[in-house]
């Protein structure tokens, strides 16, 4: 049994939110993301108002928003819990 990664794409609006970020945050949130799209779905809560995407990770206090693409992860929106769904 062969694992495909998901390439991870990240839009202009999430890089935006990721430059906001701390060093020690924006670390984590990379790292995470490497170990998800492995098998992104297993990590992945589908959202009730896919407004603003389809899926997130929950990474500490910071919640990744995405969709998936065919075998890419396209990240939408990165931010704080308290933010992010505003």
């Amino acid at each position: 049994m062969r694992f495909s990664v998901y390439k991870i794409i990240i839009t202009e609006r999430a890089l935006k939110d990721i430059e906001k970020l701390d060093i020690k945050t924006k670390k984590r949130i990379g790292t995470k993301l490497k170990h998800y799209s492995k098998d992104p779905l297993r990590y992945a809560t589908k959202l009730i108002n896919n407004a603003i995407g389809t899926y997130r990770f929950r990474i500490g206090s910071y919640r990744v928003v995405f969709d998936i693409d065919e075998d890419k992860i396209v990240v939408l929106r990165v931010g704080h819990r308290k933010d992010i769904y505003k």
